[in-house]
């Protein structure tokens, strides 16, 4: 099933994710306090031999209605050690979060090491028809920042596109938006975080809108294809021509 296919699907549910945006994992205050005093890697400290990732996204990320080592975070660390590699993940997503909160939560989470950024904001920006301009400035600048602290980070930028229900002016805004910034910026883009999730009720909660634990699978997969590589010391491959 085609991005555009899977979303055509989705349109419905997710427009009703916008009346649930501000709303956190059931266990929303654990969540806000996480983000508060600091995201810690897999809800453990890692070792200091071990190079960090940290996922900073949304509820798609956070995992949303589940437990945390369901989220794809969690399923990537498990990858990570299955495969033998150094690497230890930190799950900073937030539930209900826009590109502005993440861009301000950016400065806390230099605060710790970490050597990959796996970028997923945006969705909730999308959803409450904010400004792409907004979500633009606000994805640049933290980008610009990770640079600065981070000059060799490396940062992974992950595609979300916006519900057709959203009008087709929004739509050819919003799209363009992650291969344009990871063209001119030189990341390493996932074009699509909810390939083959977006739409599927069997892979979807109650709500239609966040992956439950075999959606989340699936995602775990998405991500995996372009982490390993950079994991590894590859050469990730590179983002897509801006169209």
């Amino acid at each position: 099933m085609s991005i555009v296919s899977s979303l055509r699907r989705a349109g419905p549910a997710l427009a009703l994710l916008a009346l649930i945006v501000g709303c956190g994992r059931p266990d929303g205050n654990r969540s806000a306090q996480r983000s508060a005093e600091g995201t810690k890697p897999s809800d453990a400290t890692p070792s200091q031999t071990r190079r960090v990732a940290v996922f900073l996204g949304t509820s798609l990320t956070d995992g949303y209605g589940l437990e945390r080592n369901e989220a794809y975070p969690a399923l990537i660390q498990q990858k990570i050690d299955s495969a033998g590699l150094a690497w230890s993940t930190v799950n900073a997503g937030l539930s209900g979060e826009k590109s502005a909160g993440a861009r301000g939560r950016i400065g806390w989470l230099l605060r710790m090491p970490f050597d990959v950024l796996v970028l997923e904001t945006g969705a909730n920006d999308m959803l409450q028809g904010t400004d792409v301009d907004s979500l633009r400035a606000n994805l640049q600048a933290i980008v610009d920042t990770v640079r600065a602290a981070r000059p060799n980070a490396r940062i992974v930028l992950v595609g979300m596109r916006a519900a057709p229900n959203l009008g087709r002016a929004y739509v050819e805004r919003f799209d363009p938006t992650y291969p344009e910034l990871a063209q001119r910026n030189g990341l390493t883009l996932i074009p699509f975080l909810l390939e083959g999730v977006a739409g599927n009720r069997d892979l979807n909660l109650a709500d239609g809108v966040h992956p439950n634990a075999r959606g989340h699978r699936i995602v775990a997969e998405t991500v995996w294809k372009t982490l390993e590589p950079i994991l590894r010391g590859e050469s990730p491959p590179p983002a897509p021509a801006a169209s």
